[in-house]
């Protein structure tokens, strides 16, 4: 690989990066996707949730009007399997008060001890559940 391989997640991080600031800065809240998605269900939709998870979804659109193609993704996973793994992933934000955008850049800049168990505990479980997944062969 090249280094400007990396150059769309350079961007993608300092996107995310500035996201977080700003939302703090302007809204006095963490960046935390599952809080702010999880608040639209939960009481009257504000308008920074909105926007913020409005500027989520558009940032393929963002990418394709900047580079004029769309990201190529490959996904090996079944269907059954994907709504399993999103569900798991729900339960466990809820269980740990955030999810990786929360914790892992908000509250670790924060320097957040919670935060930083969380990260901890999310680094983890994923190293588990990828060796585990190579020993019985999948993807």
């Amino acid at each position: 690989m090249t280094e400007t391989s990396y150059f769309a997640s350079l961007l993608g991080g300092m996107a995310i990066g500035l996201a977080a600031a700003v939302m703090m800065a302007l809204n006095g809240r963490v960046a935390g996707v599952s809080g702010i998605l999880s608040s639209l269900w939960r009481q009257a939709p504000s308008m920074p949730n909105v926007a913020f998870l409005g500027g989520l979804c558009s940032a393929v659109l963002i990418y394709r009007a900047v580079s004029g193609e769309v990201p190529a993704i490959h996904v090996q996973a079944s269907p059954a399997l994907m709504i399993l793994s999103g569900l798991l992933v729900g339960y466990g934000s809820r269980r740990a008060s955030g999810c990786t955008s929360g914790h892992g850049v908000v509250g670790l800049a924060r320097r957040s001890p919670r935060s930083i168990v969380a990260v901890v505990v999310f680094l983890a479980s994923g190293i588990a559940t990828v060796g585990v997944m190579r020993m019985v062969g999948l993807p």
